[in-house]
């Protein structure tokens, strides 16, 4: 075992243990010194392990004292939502929903302001997007362009908090593509609301852009809405 997969198992062993509530928030971690016997690795591999949760604010580390647990509901940012979406091999339907609402929520404004910001060069590169999904038949590769769309308008957008949102999003989402594919297939060839939501941003149209990105947005949220209500009553 390498010094690096060590302190990776001991960020997992805490991550978990803090987010499935075994060890909650104000409780103290055992010191490092009882971390390294207790788990027989060295202190410096614990100490890092440390370094990385307390960088993704579940944990406060004191100097010269205690580290504690802190209520990630509170303290942790959307560089957690990786972590939450799939844990154990298992896909928490939960956080899968509140992906999806944010994505349903947040995407018609991200449209609007890329109609105001991004104008015809914007949708030049929508465009091309759009051109290669219409020749796109297969429901991961499609699903894998619609996101490219949207990081173009992101980009379009120009605001630093929608990117670095889209950015924790799409980590999260990403991964689960090849799961939800199958479920999203219907949307494959349907690029007409594309095209429209292009027009939009290439008039500088803010109002209609937010309309068509909802219309883009809504098919998907329902599908996956609906699976993932199906999940969780099957659990």
């Amino acid at each position: 075992m390498t010094r690096r997969s060590a302190s990776d198992q001991v960020f997992d062993q805490l991550l978990d243990e803090v987010v499935d509530g075994e060890l909650t928030a104000g409780e103290p971690l055992p010191s490092e010194r009882r971390l390294a016997e207790v788990l027989g690795i060295s202190r410096p591999v614990v100490r890092e392990a440390l370094q990385r949760i307390a960088q993704t604010g579940l944990v406060e580390v004191r100097h010269g004292g205690a580290t504690l647990v802190r209520d990630f509901r509170r303290a942790a940012g959307l560089d957690l939502l990786p972590r939450l979406l799939v844990r154990g091999g298992q896909l928490d339907t939960a956080i899968g929903r509140s992906v999806i609402e944010a994505r349903a929520e947040v995407g018609p404004g991200i449209a609007a302001l890329a109609a105001e910001r991004g104008g015809p060069a914007l949708a030049a590169s929508l465009d091309a997007v759009t051109a290669t999904m219409a020749e796109t038949t297969d429901a991961l590769d499609w699903q894998v362009l619609a996101l490219d769309y949207w990081d173009l308008l992101v980009d379009g957008a120009d605001s630093m908090v929608f990117r670095l949102m889209f950015n924790s999003l799409r980590a999260a989402y990403e991964p689960a593509l090849p799961a939800l594919a199958s479920l999203l297939a219907g949307e494959v060839g349907q690029v007409e609301p594309y095209r429209l939501l292009t027009a939009a941003v290439r008039a500088g149209d803010a109002p209609t852009a937010r309309a068509a990105a909802a219309r883009v947005l809504t098919p998907t949220a329902d599908t996956l809405l609906g699976a993932f209500a199906a999940l969780g009553e099957g659990r």
